[in-house]
């Protein structure tokens, strides 16, 4: 039998090598001598791991391989003997406490950093894990979310384990050393317990069941803030039966219900007077329709305790006031509930693109033949209406005599364009007289507006932007008892020209608009024929719908007019070639190229109306900074007002600093 060896301080590879030794000398195998019961008593002192793992490779018969960053200096105090076995758990506290573990791999015995534990396969789990192998546990939680006690059970979990949970099994997956994954079990089952949570209903007599749902939901998050402690119920109004369903731990749901029970109490004489606040609508408006329609339910049931409501509005505070019993006041309390809700917007851009073209052409020949000392005429050709001609001219030449003895000048007489005169005056024989007239009109009208309005969901909006024109009605002019002119006038008219646009929006599901559209658009329009100003005048009523962010043409109008007119001589004004001096021709061409379009846009919330006021805002201001020069000409020291730059993305605009100050600082 071989001697059991029990301390050999620091050396126990060599304890190892002596047994092996005498094991060849007797002729057993050294596989033999481990399995007897021979101890070994290590002592280390700042020793190299390397060496501690190939003793622990002799002792135990194991193989090694080493991870390249397996290095440190180890010490271990031993004042007992212990077996192969028995040193080998103690060489895995070793690992553990320098960082390092062992992972088996067939024969092989892997020394890897811990920081890599996770990302290697762990062992089976079985009753012969020792406590410091890498082991992998899946974990079926029953009455627990398995995602809820991930952050629970993380910090318990060192930084080379893993712990991640599968919601679709609820299931836990632990990667750690076997001591610490059974520790984590052992925690899960505590935790995972079924509760005796259940749901309960209660009905209400008195009080309203939403009321009473929000006053114990800001109590009981009051509490959670104040003390940090989670909502263990779950309260939930029922306003059809006005029932209160109440769900969560017994103790809790108990406590609850005493709370409600208390609220729930008659008022005396059987009547409430609440004063209820109101966020977005008007409570003259509301107060007039509650009243109504809640006196006539009254009357309709001929019960003289449900005639006993008040409702009246205080525009100051913008608050109800009402008096009614309690069935009354619950059923009225959810209609204001439903009609005091944030009405979505509508922001309506209108775009109106209009290109016209007025062309007109005037050609005119008049003559005149008279004897010799012009006073009478032989021959004359005039055409009003076309041209002015040799009778308008010789007229204003001849109209003397007037105040002060003074001629009429004749050039006022002459019409637009050019004018020729081609004659002959004799002394003797015919005098002869002959007038050319020749006009071009050429104007072009190109018209594009964005009017933009923003009013509430069904909610009547109206814009204006134009200006008023005067227009000549009529005159008057009185003359004195000398001929001289008195007290001259005239009638003036000023109308409205511009543009005028009017909707109504009204919100449908999803993201369509029904619009009810009433536009009009006028303008001065210039002529080459009118003697005083023309306007023109487009009107469209229509209801459309439209997609939010949609663009939609609402009508157009693409006109061509062609208007030619002739004055001539008979058979004269017919003969070709020669006929053009004896007529007279205008031909006017008129294209009008009209289109209007909308889009309607949904502000749905504060942010979204902000985005587009700040859009349009930035708009402006960089047409403000695109300009060559900031400074005033001709105004030393003054520059150009330009609008604030916006700090943040949801602004408070200050309209105060929308206001130019011409002060400039000295």
């Amino acid at each position: 039998m071989i001697p059991t060896f029990t301390r050999f301080l620091g050396r126990p590879r060599y304890v190892v090598a002596l047994l092996l030794l005498g094991a060849g000398m007797l002729g057993v195998p050294p596989g033999a001598i481990l399995a007897q019961d021979a101890t070994i008593t290590p002592n280390y002192k700042d020793a190299d791991i390397r060496q501690v793992i190939e003793a622990v490779g002799e002792v135990t018969g194991k193989n090694f391989v080493l991870d390249p960053r397996v290095k440190a200096q180890v010490t271990m105090l031993s004042s007992a003997p212990m077996s192969p076995d028995a040193f080998y758990e103690a060489f895995l506290s070793i690992l553990q406490v320098y960082g390092f573990v062992a992972v088996p791999s067939g024969n092989l015995i892997k020394i890897l950093p811990d920081a890599n534990a996770r990302q290697i396969p762990g062992s089976e789990v079985d009753g012969r894990n020792r406590t410091d192998d890498i082991i992998t546990q899946v974990i079926a939680v029953k009455n627990v979310a398995a995602a809820q006690l991930v952050p629970i059970l993380r910090p318990l979990i060192p930084q080379y384990g893993h712990l991640a949970a599968h919601p679709a099994s609820n299931m836990l997956i632990i990667s750690d050393r076997a001591a610490n994954v059974a520790r984590i079990l052992k925690i899960i089952r505590r935790i995972d317990q079924e509760g005796d949570e259940d749901f309960e209903v209660l009905r209400l007599e008195h009080a309203s069941a939403a009321e009473i749902v929000r006053i114990i939901t800001a109590l009981n998050q009051g509490t959670a803030n104040g003390a940090g402690a989670t909502q263990a119920t779950t309260v939930v109004a029922d306003d059809r039966t006005n029932s209160i369903l109440i769900s969560g731990d017994k103790s809790k749901r108990l406590r609850i219900r005493t709370l409600i029970t208390h609220l729930d109490t008659p008022l005396e004489n059987g009547g409430d007077t609440r004063v209820r606040y109101l966020r977005y609508a008007d409570s003259a408006d509301l107060a007039t329709k509650l009243q109504a329609q809640y006196q006539k339910s009254a009357a309709d049931q001929a019960n003289p305790k449900n005639a006993e409501i008040t409702i009246w509005a205080d525009e100051s505070t913008n608050a109800l006031i009402i008096t009614a019993p309690p069935k009354t006041m619950r059923s009225m309390m959810q209609v204001v509930d439903k009609l005091d809700i944030r009405r979505l917007q509508v922001l309506v851009e209108a775009v109106i693109v209009e290109v016209s073209s007025d062309k007109t052409a005037d050609l005119g020949v008049t003559w005149a033949l008279a004897d010799a000392n012009l006073k009478n005429a032989i021959g004359v050709t005039n055409f009003p209406s076309l041209t002015t001609g040799v009778v308008g001219i010789a007229g204003s030449v001849g109209a003397g005599g007037g105040t002060g003895g003074t001629t009429t000048n004749p050039v006022g007489a002459v019409s637009d364009g050019i004018t020729i005169g081609v004659g002959r005056i004799s002394d003797s024989g015919t005098s002869m007289v002959a007038i050319i007239e020749a006009l071009e009109g050429d104007v072009d009208t190109n018209l594009i507006g964005t009017p933009v309005l923003v009013t509430m969901d069904n909610q009547e909006a109206e814009i204006k932007v134009g200006q008023e024109v005067p227009f000549v009605t009529g005159n008057f002019t009185g003359a004195g008892s000398s001929g001289v002119v008195v007290n001259p006038f005239q009638t003036i008219e000023r109308q409205q020209v511009g543009l005028t646009l009017k909707i109504t929006p009204q919100i449908n599901e999803g993201n369509a608009v029904l619009l009810k559209i009433d536009q009009e658009i006028s303008s001065v329009t210039e002529s080459t024929q009118a003697v005083d100003l023309i306007t023109s005048n487009r009107t469209i009523t229509t209801s459309v719908i439209v997609e939010d962010g949609g663009i939609l043409v609402l009508g157009g109008l693409i006109q061509e007019d062609l208007r030619e007119k002739e004055q001539r001589v008979p058979f004269l004004g017919s003969i070709p070639f020669i006929g053009a001096l004896f007529r007279a021709t205008s031909t006017q061409r008129v294209k009008t190229n009209l289109m209007l379009f909308i889009k309607p846009t949904i502000l749905r919330d504060d942010r979204q109306a902000s985005f587009e006021t700040n859009e349009k805002y930035n708009f402006i201001r960089g047409l403000q900074l695109s300009r060559d020069r900031n400074d005033v000409p001709l105004m030393p020291g003054a520059t150009r007002p330009v609008l604030p730059e916006l700090d943040n993305p949801d602004p408070v605009i200050d309209l105060r600093k929308l206001i130019p100050d011409d002060r400039t600082d000295n």
